[in-house]
């Protein structure tokens, strides 16, 4: 009573057939045909496979049947995105971003201040950074959200990055160039994985593992900053915490200065206390945002008035007026340093790209709109690029700037518009007033805005979901505490991949057994109440079946159906005769899976055991035929469903009362 595999390569749709049984008295229209799909030839399925991957948003689409002048705007709509939406913005979406912009402003100005000392760069460069990168953004920039500029944990990997190539202190210039040429390599990354669209390499850095590096950055950050908070002037340049701790703990007797620590622990408090009110206060979120300029200007005012310069408070001194001077005669093009400059940008670049998709996709799914990834990352790549040429160093989406930005009611990306232009009347006339800040209040800012980034719930929510996840992201945690910022993020990679490994080359198997009076088969280890068929074994695999994991897979069966056997023969039940594979989750299969299942059969065969297999899908039944491995195991031995199957191999348990 077996269905056969047609050789008809032509078949357009399945035969559907019946087969009559009488089970006590009833007929039951079960078993049905399965036959060969029409095969696709190579190159329509290559190129199928190619725009799925790469262009499954089909970009072209707008200019199918447009005239050559519609296509040309369509071009510019597509690398500037204010050309669409401008056209609609009128002034009450002006009011929203000018407050948005405003409010931005005042937090980003300290805040980038404070992000340069962690690159090792001068103040201004900080600034810089937030003038020219956001213009570009908001002109080529998919986002209405992201607030763009430096942050915390890009510009310590940086910093960390570039004086192990070279000493800032002792050779600043050199220093600076190669930040300038790593953020050029940086945005060309970026640039190109949204040219050739393949941003979708981003995603093989799991979720879990950038909440454990995003933590480990945070407290490394933080404990970075202990040399501006307690005052100290000879500190560690590695950021591992045990270098850290022995550089605090070893200068506690005579490089503390009490007047710092006092400084920096009132407005840290101050700082945090802002933070708080708006967190629980949704409306009174401004607090929290303009609360770093006011602790600048009153610490400033204070060491003014005060001179704390004189009792050991040490304070920013000078910061170059006026707004970014050109670098791109700085940039290394040739030379030995151009290929670190390239690694360094590389991963930087990576980095960055990272934290700007993750905040763009989270407040687009706020405000329920369409986030291009791939346009997102040529702007990011440009806007870095154009910042290496005009003294900037990697640029990307703030978390806190933009959450900021969101609360604030912004827009459109206007807001960065608004944002630069208060840095650039800053960079012109306000630069010199900074000059008695303390390196105190720095800290404390910093220290404010990543705690933040140690997000202890979501840590709390991967170890009850799935342990490997957590192993992932304790593992970059660890990596970036107490060995560095790039080894945290190899690990994180590392583990990523490990699991993609794991879960590839051991998938996951189950044994079927039927639910009471249905014709449905489901785990019965899900299922407690689904029986086992007597005489069969019915075993589903949860994975393609590709080189990687085709010897585990045949194994695997072997072993469900040796412990069955023992189980059996202990409580004297007849023995397996059928082995029923379920193949629906199967969505592909390689030549060594092919060769997997014909050892498979022959194992079976010895021990006189039928293989059987059901509902394998278009792409598997194809290759099957291509390798005539149904003419192997028989033609019948093909069906749609596991009911067909039990079926045919054992009619006797399909009686009237199990539907």
């Amino acid at each position: 009573m077996g269905h056969s595999v047609s050789d008809d390569h032509e078949t357009k749709e399945l035969d559907i057939t019946t087969l009559n049984s009488t089970h006590n008295g009833d007929e039951f229209p079960f078993v049905h045909k399965v036959r060969l799909p029409p095969r696709q030839k190579l190159i329509t399925e290559f190129t199928s496979t190619v725009k799925e991957t790469l262009f499954a948003d089909d970009p072209f689409r707008p200019f199918k049947d447009q005239p050559r002048s519609k296509k040309f705007f369509l071009g510019l709509q597509a690398i500037f995105p204010i050309l669409e939406w401008g056209r609609h913005y009128n002034l009450q979406k002006f009011k929203g971003d000018l407050i948005a912009g405003l409010t931005i402003a005042s937090l980003c100005i300290p805040q980038d201040i404070g992000y340069s000392k962690l690159a090792n760069l001068a103040p201004q460069y900080g600034l810089y950074s937030s003038f020219v990168p956001p213009l570009i953004y908001a002109f080529m920039g998919s986002s209405r959200d992201i607030a763009i500029g430096p942050v915390a944990v890009v510009s310590l990997l940086l910093g960390t990055l570039l004086q192990n190539e070279i000493d800032p202190i002792s050779n600043p210039v050199e220093y600076r160039r190669l930040a300038f040429t790593a953020t050029f390599f940086a945005g060309i990354t970026q640039a190109a994985l949204g040219l050739l669209r393949l941003g979708f390499l981003i995603d093989f850095l799991s979720h879990a593992a950038i909440i454990g590096f995003m933590g480990g950055a945070a407290i490394t950050i933080a404990l970075q900053q202990l040399k501006g908070f307690l005052g100290i002037k000879k500190f560690s340049k590695k950021t591992d915490i045990v270098s850290v701790m022995r550089s605090v703990w070893g200068s506690v007797h005579h490089g503390w200065n009490w007047q710092t620590i006092l400084l920096a622990t009132v407005f840290l408090a101050f700082l945090l206390l802002a933070k708080y009110i708006g967190k629980k206060r949704k409306n009174l979120f401004w607090v929290a945002a303009i609360a770093p300029l006011i602790s600048v200007v009153l610490s400033t005012f204070f060491v003014y008035i005060t001179h704390a310069e004189r009792h050991g408070v040490q304070i920013v001194n000078h910061i170059k007026k006026g707004i970014n001077p050109s670098s791109l005669n700085q940039i290394y093009f040739t030379g030995g340093y151009v290929g670190k400059g390239f690694r360094i940008g590389v991963v930087a670049g990576m980095v960055a790209l990272t934290e700007a998709v993750a905040i763009g996709r989270t407040f687009a799914a706020m405000k329920d709109y369409q986030l291009d990834g791939n346009k997102e990352m040529v702007a990011l790549g440009v806007m870095n690029v154009a910042g290496s040429m005009t003294s900037c160093y990697v640029a990307t989406g703030s978390f806190s700037r933009s959450a900021v930005n969101y609360m604030a009611g912004c827009q459109t990306a206007v807001s960065n518009i608004v944002m630069s232009a208060v840095v650039f009347l800053t960079l012109e006339f306000i630069t010199p007033l900074f000059k008695y800040t303390p390196n105190a209040i720095l800290s404390s800012i910093i220290i404010s805005a990543v705690i933040s980034l140690i997000d202890y719930e979501a840590a709390h929510l991967i170890w009850k979901i799935d342990k490997l996840d957590f192993v992932a992201c304790m593992g970059a945690f660890f990596g970036v505490i107490f060995a560095s910022v790039e080894i945290g993020l190899l690990i994180a990679v590392a583990i990523s991949f490990a699991k993609i490994l794991l879960q590839v080359t051991r998938p996951r198997t189950a044994i079927l057994g039927n639910l009471p009076r249905t014709t449905i088969y489901r785990n019965i280890e899900q299922y407690p109440n689904a029986k086992k068929v007597p005489g069969i074994l019915i075993v589903r695999i949860d994975s393609a079946i590709y080189f990687s994991n085709s010897n585990y897979v045949k194994e695997r069966i072997l072993r469900w159906l040796g412990d069955e056997d023992e189980q059996l023969k202990a409580n004297d039940e007849p023995r397996i005769e059928y082995l029923i594979v379920e193949m629906s989750p199967v969505i592909d299969i390689d030549t060594s899976g092919i060769h997997a299942l014909e050892e498979l059969h022959r194992s079976l065969q010895k021990r006189d055991v039928q293989l059987v297999l059901a509902n394998p899908g278009q792409v598997v039944i194809d290759k099957l035929y291509a390798s005539k491995f149904p003419e192997m195991i028989g033609q019948d031995k093909i069906f749609l469903t596991v009911a067909d199957a039990v079926m045919t191999c054992s009619p006797k348990m399909m009686t009237a009362e199990d539907l």
